[in-house]
């Protein structure tokens, strides 16, 4: 899920109705089209502030290219279910924009994208304005599946001045990580807090961005779980010392870590860049709470450090989980007026579809070939921020930005290199990893947990065959 670290995720009632009735309109012909009778353009942002932002950018399209484009905002947890309604019906979007990996391999197994009209739109706005891993995580082979537009990542943030007070290098390795919890573990901070709930997406997405750290993969190339191997039992067992020994008591999910870290009780924690703007006091709901916080807003922000890849022992080079979002033309859609309408999204309309939330928004396209860093120099100046809105670049030093805005190219995913995306979105059901981080969290072995969580993974693997 393309924010499921964020917790920003409001369903819209009767998005179910809209996204069907919308359908019927403007929508996929299946002609194959040239255009003429409009566009219907599913999005993944349904909170109201962020479709108004995002009607704004299509009316701006329309006005300039004459073509109309019906918006449908989805809700993220509905979308499998829509799409595969729709499909059926034979009325597809033209476009779907806010899609994640995992959604990108299930639309091209299911073979309900125009590859052809895509490859034409990254030939367009040319490849070597996007970074090289994003390319190389939206396509199959030489065959580009969607265009990627920006990303989330997960980081390890740190309280950057308890580290320096204590001498302690950046937590950027599993050995740095626990030499740091032990240190600085106490009985008014804690060393580290992490999810560890589990039926919990957020659990699950906080122990692959620990595992891909040690070169700890959910299958391999033939889709054989691979949970049980020694490069997983080191990453629970590492996790399970952290959360154990070094954390706060109790199960911890999205919300009980990030209230941890905000309010001075733990020197280290595993979210997304959703938390930059929160961090930075900019949405009043989650705001830190710090005792240097009362006088000074803006303390945590200015005193925090951010590791993006993590490298464990097992591994031969760091990584980190996250999230690429994406666009794509469905198969049958009217193509000339998609690829113009995903072409302006990325170019004119590129900057303000990143400015609805650039903490979440971290553009994969860094410019356009006349201006290589448009896009990249402009993203740490776009407001961010929910009931007050600023630039992130107000609130933290440069360094920690540029780590966020290079996050992507070390970004990693379990199953999407492997092919096996569809596996991604059936284990969705049934979180046995979270289930597996839990019973680590509580004592249990973390070999036996490793290899329960395997067999649950095989098991939903054989029957996707």
């Amino acid at each position: 899920m393309p924010r499921a670290t964020a917790v920003r995720m409001t369903t819209v009632v009767g998005a179910a109705a809209l996204v069907l009735a919308g359908c019927t309109s403007a929508g996929n012909s299946g002609d194959g089209g040239d255009g003429g009778g409009g566009l219907t353009f599913w999005v993944q942002e349904d909170l109201p502030d962020r479709v108004a932002k995002t009607q704004a950018i299509v009316d701006a399209f329309t006005e300039e290219s004459g073509v109309e484009v019906e918006l449908v905002p989805v809700a993220e947890d509905q979308f499998s279910q829509l799409i595969t309604s729709a499909a059926a019906a034979g009325d597809l979007p033209d476009v779907i924009g806010g899609i994640s990996l995992p959604q990108v391999r299930t639309l091209s197994s299911n073979e309900l994208v125009d590859t052809d009209a895509v490859g034409a739109i990254m030939d367009s706005l040319d490849p070597s304005t996007f970074s090289e891993r994003a390319i190389e995580l939206t396509a199959d082979g030489d065959t580009q599946l969607a265009v990627p537009s920006e990303s989330w990542t997960q980081l390890l943030l740190y309280r950057s001045d308890l580290f320096e007070a204590a001498g302690l290098a950046a937590p950027d390795s599993y050995d740095a990580i626990l030499e740091a919890a032990r240190t600085l573990d106490s009985e008014d901070v804690a060393g580290f807090v992490g999810a560890t709930a589990p039926g919990d997406a957020f659990t699950e997405q906080t122990f692959e961005h620990i595992a891909l750290g040690n070169g700890c993969q959910l299958v391999d190339d033939a889709g054989q779980a691979q949970l049980d191997s020694d490069a997983c039992v080191a990453a629970f067992d590492f996790y399970g010392d952290l959360v154990t020994n070094y954390s706060v008591p109790g199960a911890q999910d999205v919300d009980t870590t990030r209230a941890s870290y905000f309010a001075g009780d733990a020197a280290m924690v595993v979210w997304s860049s959703f938390i930059l703007d929160e961090l930075a006091g900019l949405r009043d709901d989650a705001r830190p709470s710090c005792p240097e916080c009362a006088d000074d807003p803006g303390f945590l922000a200015a005193n925090t450090g951010v590791v993006t890849a993590i490298a464990g022992p097992d591994a031969t080079e760091p990584a980190q989980f996250g999230e690429i979002t994406s666009w794509t033309v469905t198969a049958g859609a009217s193509t000339e007026d998609a690829q113009a309408f995903v072409e302006y999204m990325m170019g004119d309309g590129y900057e303000p579809w990143i400015e609805i939330a650039p903490e979440g928004k971290v553009p994969v396209r860094t410019g356009t070939p006349d201006e290589p860093t448009r896009f990249s120099d402009a993203w740490p100046t776009l407001d961010a921020g929910v009931d007050t809105r600023a630039p992130l670049s107000d609130f933290y030093a440069p360094e920690v930005l540029e780590a966020v805005a290079a996050g992507p190219e070390e970004l990693s995913r379990w199953g999407i290199t492997q092919g096996q995306g569809d596996l991604l979105g059936a284990l969705q059901g049934e979180l046995p990893v979270a289930a597996a981080v839990s019973e680590v969290a509580q004592g249990d072995d973390p070999a036996t947990a490793a290899q329960q969580a395997d067999e649950a993974v095989q098991s939903v693997a054989d029957s996707l065959q």
